[in-house]
């Protein structure tokens, strides 16, 4: 009898010690992957006709007869993604996420967390998700580099802009999943350290 009281003991204590580390491991997220490596746009489509290229690390352009896209060649449901950018003053950009249309994406089609500092309605400037939520607060990004941190899970949203929230937990479940597009609109514009990781 003593002896399997202290054999189911020794059962039961071995099923605690690894319980922790699986409740761990199924809540983690997945690890970083690098979109952009820096040197070449391989893993990118490019849409519409903005001159992109590439140069120490950054990915940039300054002209373009429309608005237009680098997009991920995968869709995305529940992610975080990372991301520097550096405008001048009266550029217009931003990062579409969710992206329904590939070929066409619009506000309608997708999510854009804005960087236009300059825009004529300021209601959703840079660092806000046009047309669902206003930014909390109003940040100059031209000439210089920022650092774009944007989580999408689920129906919430989150925008930190060099680590100062601009958008927390906006709800709003028009899109469900789809690709990721870095927008060049006017101005210069150059993004580098893109990474991305499933939630």
């Amino acid at each position: 009898m003593t002896r399997r009281l202290i054999l189911a003991l020794t059962f039961v204590a071995g099923l605690a010690a690894i319980q922790p580390s699986d409740t761990l491991l199924a809540q983690a997220p997945g690890a970083w992957v690098t979109l952009f490596d820096g040197r070449s746009l391989a893993g990118w489509e490019v849409v519409g006709d903005a001159n992109w290229e590439v140069a120490d690390g950054v990915v940039q352009a300054t002209k373009s007869g429309a608005a237009s896209f680098l997009v991920t060649p995968a869709p995305y449901t529940d992610f975080q993604i990372t991301l520097d950018f550096w405008v001048s003053p009266e550029a217009n950009s931003g990062v579409f996420i969710r992206c329904e249309d590939p070929k066409t994406i619009t506000t309608m089609n997708a999510y854009e967390v804005n960087i236009f500092d300059m825009r004529p309605d300021p209601a959703y400037r840079t660092g806000g998700i046009v047309n669902i939520a206003r930014p909390l607060s109003m940040i100059n990004t031209g000439n210089r580099w920022n650092t774009f941190d944007i989580s999408a899970k689920g129906s919430k949203f989150t925008v930190l802009i060099n680590g100062e929230k601009m958008v927390d937990g906006a709800e709003n479940a028009d899109h469900k999943t789809g690709r990721i597009a870095l927008q060049y609109g006017t101005g210069t514009v150059k993004f580098r350290n893109v990474r991305i990781r499933t939630l």
